[in-house]
C-alpha cells in the first residue's frame, strides 16, 4: 500500500507561509496541486508601548525551522518519502521591517511589524491635502504609529505639484511601508545605529530574514528578496525595477545594508542545517520561491491574465487586479503595486491593489462589542433565518471612511431601523456592508484600468459563509468564484518555487496547469434589484459623515472650558444662579 502511493506521487514542494499571527509549512504535489501535509504554529505580538506593534524575528525563524520538522514527520506517518520535496518557496507578510548583525546573526531590535491594511487604507497614510486619517480603533496591530512623525516631517519635504515618491514606488507617503520603520530604527536604537557605522547591519522584510538564515545566515547566508516584497519598502523603484538612489537619499538611508532584488521564482540558496535549533529535515533543497503574501495568493489564484482579480477575506480585505505589463496608476486611491516576476529573464507584471478595512472586524464587534452572536459562525446562520436585512443598513465606519471616500469624519452607523428589525437583520446588514465596500473597491479598480471584471476569485476565512459569498455575486452582479483547496497564498509560493529555472518541476503553462475545482455562486437577483440596493448603501454611507467635526471632539479632554463659549455659558449660569438663591433668600 505504501509502495503504491509513493508511486503516484510526483515531485514535491514546500512553502513557507509567514503571517502576523502563525507560520506554516505546507507541502504540495507539484503535478496535481494537492495538499499533502502541513504544519502550523502561533506566533506573538508584543505591544511595548500604545501603537507599537513587534515580532521576536528569532521566535518567526524558531517557527519556520519547527513547522518544516512537523510537516516532515507527518509526511514520515504518511509513508512519503521527504527527499522527494525539490524546492520550497517562501510567502511573508509585507512590509514588517527587520535590521541584524551579518557577523552574529543576531536581530539588532525586533521586527517592527506592518498594519493588516495597507497604503491609502492605512489610517497613517498622509495625503497630499495633508490630512490624515485617524487610526483605525478596533486593535492595535493594525497600525504601529511610532512613525507617524516622521512621515509627517517627511511629506513636508515633497513638493506638492511633483510626488516623486509616488511616481517611482506607487505608494502614499505612509507609516505603512518599511521605508518609515527602518528610517525610526536608525533614529532612535543606538544598537542599530553603530551596526551601520561598523558596516555589520543588514535590513531585510520577513522573507530576506527567513531566507538569509535559512541558507547559512552569518555563514554565508544569501542576503536577497523579490521584487514583490521590494515594491512594498517605498525604496525601489517599480519601472527600472532597482533601489533608487534618490528615494534612499530621500528616506537618509545607506544603500549598503538593502538586499538584493532578485525575482520571484529563481534559486536564491540552499536550505542550511540550523545546529542551535537541531534542525535540518530539508538541507540541501533550493529556496527558490519568494511572493509577499497578497502576490502570492494572486498566482496561487492563477490571476494570469489582465484584468483577472483576487479578493482575500480577513479582518480586512485585500482586492489585487493583474494590469499585466502595464503599471497603472490609480485615480482613485489605490496602490500600484509589482504582482510578480516569475522567473529571471521573465517580464514583471503590475497588480492594482484596495483594501477594505473592516470586513470580518465587523462580525468580531458584533460578537464582541454588541454580543448578539457567541462565535463569528453563528452569523450565517441569524442572516439565514432572515434571508434580508429588511431595508437596515450598516456602515462599519469605526474609524472614518476609507478608500474610495477618505473622509475621516464619518463613523460607523447602522440605519433603516425599524420596531420589525431585530439582530438576524442586523447580522445580515453586516455581511451585506463586506460586499458593499468590496464593490466599491472593485468599482474603483474599472474605473482606473478600464478593464471590466467578469467574476471576482475569492479566498480567505470568510469564504466559508455561503450566505456571505452568495451576496457578494448578487451586489457586484458578476459571478464569485472560490477555490476548494482554500490555501492559496502557499500555493503561490509553491508553484513559484516549482517553476523556477534549474527545478523545473511546476509548469506555469496554461495548458499544463491543473484544473482546480471551483465552487460558483452566481447572481440570483436582477441587476436593477441590485444597483437599486447599492445606491441605498450609497445613500447611507453618505448619513455616516460628519459626525466627527474636529479632533478635539473625540479627545476626551475632560474640561468643561475647553470650550470658550460653552464655559462662558455655564459660569455665567451658574453666577445666575447663587445670585437668583441669594436674592430669594434660599440659604
Amino acid at each position: 500500500m505504501a509502495a503504491a502511493k509513493k508511486a503516484v506521487l510526483g515531485p514535491l514542494v514546500g512553502a513557507v507561509d509567514q503571517g502576523t499571527s502563525s507560520t506554516r509549512f505546507l507541502v504540495f504535489n507539484s503535478k496535481t496541486a494537492e495538499l499533502l501535509s502541513h504544519h502550523q504554529v502561533e506566533i506573538k505580538q508584543e505591544f511595548p508601548r500604545e501603537g507599537w506593534v513587534e515580532q521576536d524575528p528569532k521566535e518567526i525563524l524558531q517557527s519556520v525551522y519547527e513547522c518544516i520538522e512537523k510537516t516532515c514527520e507527518k509526511l514520515g506517518e504518511l509513508n512519503i518519502d521527504i527527499s522527494n520535496i525539490k524546492a520550497i518557496g517562501v510567502s511573508n507578510q509585507r512590509e514588517t521591517t527587520v535590521v541584524w548583525d551579518k557577523l552574529t546573526g543576531e536581530p539588532l531590535y525586533n521586527a517592527v511589524a506592518a498594519p493588516v491594511s495597507p497604503g491609502p487604507s492605512d489610517p497613517g497614510a498622509v495625503f497630499p491635502s495633508g490630512s490624515s486619517i485617524p487610526a483605525a480603533g478596533t486593535s492595535s496591530v493594525w497600525l504601529d504609529l511610532r512613525t507617524q512623525s516622521t512621515v509627517e516631517n517627511l511629506s513636508k519635504r515633497i513638493p506638492g505639484n511633483n510626488n516623486f515618491v509616488k511616481s517611482k514606488t506607487g505608494l502614499p507617503l505612509s507609516t505603512y511601508f518599511s521605508a518609515v520603520k527602518l528610517r525610526w530604527l536608525l533614529d532612535n536604537v543606538r544598537k542599530v545605529q553603530k551596526a551601520v557605522e561598523e558596516d555589520r547591519a543588514l535590513f531585510g522584510t520577513i522573507d530576506s530574514w527567513l531566507i538569509w538564515s535559512l541558507t547559512g545566515g552569518a555563514n554565508g547566508g544569501v542576503h536577497c528578496t523579490d521584487v514583490t516584497n521590494a515594491s512594498r519598502t517605498m525604496l525601489f523603484n517599480i519601472h527600472s525595477l532597482e533601489w533608487d538612489k534618490e528615494l534612499c537619499e530621500f528616506f537618509e538611508i545607506p544603500m549598503k545594508v538593502l538586499p538584493n532584488v532578485r525575482s520571484s521564482s529563481e534559486i536564491y540558496g540552499l536550505m542550511k542545517i540550523s545546529h542551535s535549533l537541531k534542525a535540518g529535515a530539508l538541507e540541501g533543497v533550493p529556496i527558490s520561491g519568494c511572493l509577499g503574501d497578497q502576490s502570492a495568493a494572486l498566482v496561487g489564484q492563477m490571476c494570469f491574465q489582465d484584468g483577472q482579480a483576487k479578493n482575500t477575506y480577513g479582518t480586512g480585505c485585500f482586492l489585487l487586479c493583474n494590469t499585466g505589463r502595464k503599471c497603472v496608476f490609480s485615480e482613485h486611491g489605490l496602490l500600484t503595486t509589482v504582482a510578480y516576476k516569475l522567473g529571471r529573464d521573465k517580464p514583471v507584471y503590475y497588480a492594482l491593489e484596495g483594501s477594505v478595512a473592516i470586513a470580518g472586524a465587523v462580525i468580531r464587534w458584533l460578537r464582541d462589542n454588541l454580543g448578539i452572536i457567541k462565535s463569528s459562525e453563528e452569523i450565517e446562520k441569524l442572516a439565514k433565518e432572515v434571508g434580508t436585512s429588511y431595508g437596515c443598513y450598516f456602515v462599519p465606519a469605526f474609524s472614518g471612511l476609507y478608500a474610495p471616500y477618505w473622509e475621516p469624519s464619518a463613523r460607523g452607523i447602522i440605519c433603516g431601523l425599524t420596531q420589525f428589525t431585530n439582530k438576524c437583520h442586523i447580522a445580515f446588514a453586516a455581511l451585506e456592508a463586506v460586499c458593499f465596500q468590496t464593490r466599491e473597491i472593485l468599482d474603483a479598480m474599472n474605473r482606473d484600468c478600464g478593464i471590466p471584471l467578469s467574476h471576482l476569485q475569492v479566498d480567505g476565512g470568510m469564504t466559508n459563509n455561503k450566505i456571505l459569498m452568495q451576496l457578494q455575486a448578487d451586489i457586484l452582479y458578476i459571478p464569485v468564484v472560490k477555490p476548494s483547496m482554500p490555501e492559496t497564498t502557499a500555493l503561490g509560493a509553491a508553484m513559484a518555487a516549482g517553476a523556477a529555472e534549474g527545478v523545473g518541476v511546476w509548469s506555469l503553462e496554461p495548458e499544463d496547469l491543473s484544473a482546480v475545482t471551483m465552487e460558483r455562486f452566481e447572481p440570483q437577483i436582477n441587476a436593477e434589484e441590485s444597483e437599486i440596493r447599492y445606491s441605498t448603501w450609497k445613500k447611507a454611507v453618505m448619513k455616516s459623515v460628519g459626525w466627527v467635526t474636529t479632533q478635539s471632539s473625540e479627545s476626551g479632554d475632560p474640561s468643561i472650558f475647553c470650550s470658550l463659549p460653552l464655559g462662558f455659558f455655564i459660569v455665567s449660569s451658574m453666577v445666575m444662579l447663587i445670585g437668583a438663591r441669594y436674592i430669594s433668600g434660599i440659604p
